[in-house]
């Protein structure tokens, strides 16, 4: 999924208006295990000046981001720090990596050819989901639509959920992040950009 859509599924799940660090955790959690992409990424095209196919056609499966990937998105690590926070009664701690793990599941369900290690250091396989989210070859061209509709779906779950202004305009904000490439890519193949 795209990681504005597990930020909205992770809000849907876990927060709670009044209570900022729940809610926090939740978003922050589901962030989490795309950070180092968006980091590594950002300072390939931006810093170094590559160009978006080398990155995201090269770079991205090259073994050393895969290594970071590995980490991030490890069940079994992230298992253990939702194991530490059971143990020790941490709330917070339990909520941020249950939304790491949700995002973990739902990136297991839906990632292909672009798969990360998810069982490290227990092992370096990939399980390679028939499915995939964006790419047509794999059922993306009906993924996608779907992960966008029900991401919008949950935003109005939020919307209701949350009365401030300034968490409607987050909610919104996260809405349009989804709902973006998709705008884009409708701009860009039919000629009107």
């Amino acid at each position: 999924m795209n990681t504005p859509a597990h930020m909205i599924f992770a809000a849907a799940a876990f927060a709670r208006p009044h209570d900022r660090a729940t809610t926090l955790a939740s978003v922050i959690g589901a962030f989490l295990p795309d950070l180092s992409l968006y980091l590594m990424a950002g300072v390939a095209l931006f810093v170094m000046g590559l160009s978006p196919h080398y990155v995201f056609d090269t770079l991205y499966f090259s073994d050393a981001w895969q290594a970071v990937f590995a980490i991030d998105n490890s069940f079994i690590l992230w298992g253990m720090v939702l194991g530490f926070g059971w143990w020790t009664g941490r709330r917070i701690l339990m909520i941020f990596t249950a939304s790491g793990l949700m995002h973990l599941a739902f990136d297991f369900l839906l990632h292909n050819e672009d798969a990360r290690q998810q069982f490290w250091p227990l092992s370096d396989w990939v399980f390679r989901s028939p499915v995939s989210y964006w790419d047509s070859r794999y059922y993306g061209n009906i993924v996608a639509p779907i992960e966008m509709v029900v991401t919008l779906l949950l935003c109005l779950v939020l919307i209701r959920r949350f009365q401030s202004l300034r968490s409607r305009a987050v909610i919104a904000t996260g809405a349009a992040l989804q709902v973006a490439p998709a705008f884009i890519w409708v701009l860009v193949f039919s000629g009107g950009a």
